[in-house]
């Protein structure tokens, strides 16, 4: 999984609320379990007209956004069914932060797992950065995990919590099985003092 360290990047303003995990990849995407490719499918049904033609009004799809690498969304973002492919589209997309008041659970989680970081902001933090991200291509924020800051386009920086555990998952770049990996040493002096003291386990 790719670090997390200092992310800077175009933001989209994204102001609906309660983004639902179908909303940002239909069901009909879930066949696959490659983590790659998804990107096209991102918020497919916002996106793409029935004939499948761009949709020129969705907000990605406008040339100042095209590549973004945040979101900045309205407030329960990722609720709906648990599927992971959410996370794995938005990334495969290029998104690397969501903004939000707040996430649905394991959407939140998916998202550390994936290496993509979504911040909880409060809503007077909210409509400030949803003000940068109309800018266009001039909305463009600093996401720092170190220093848990965003620096909007006039140098304005706004502070964002996060859990300490959370937060260096991803600047370490772990994933589970990583992140196991580095108790590895404890793991086999358990097991082996185990051995010794139970040899008949």
């Amino acid at each position: 999984m790719d670090k997390f360290t200092t992310l800077t990047g175009v933001a989209a303003p994204l102001p609906i609320i309660n983004i639902d995990t179908d909303m940002i990849i239909p069901k009909q995407y879930l066949k696959t379990i490659k983590r790659t490719g998804l990107g096209t499918a991102l918020f497919s049904e916002m996106r793409y007209n029935e004939d499948g033609t761009e949709n020129p009004d969705f907000v990605l799809n406008k040339p100042a956004y095209r590549g973004a690498r945040i979101i900045v969304a309205g407030d329960n973002f990722g609720c709906g069914s648990s599927r992971e492919h959410a996370p794995w589209a938005l990334l495969d997309f290029g998104i690397r932060c969501v903004i939000s008041t707040s996430f649905a659970d394991i959407f939140y989680n998916n998202c550390f797992k994936n290496g993509i970081l979504p911040l909880v902001v409060t809503p007077e933090q909210l409509k400030l950065l949803l003000d940068d991200a109309e800018r266009g291509s001039n909305a463009t924020l600093t996401v720092d995990l170190e220093a848990q800051t965003i620096m909007g386009p006039d140098g304005g920086t706004l502070h964002f919590d996060i859990d300490p555990s959370r937060k260096q998952i991803l600047l370490e770049g772990l994933d589970d099985i990583a992140g196991t990996l580095k108790s590895d040493p404890a793991i086999t002096g358990f097991e082996t003092q185990m051995a010794a003291s139970r040899p008949w386990l």
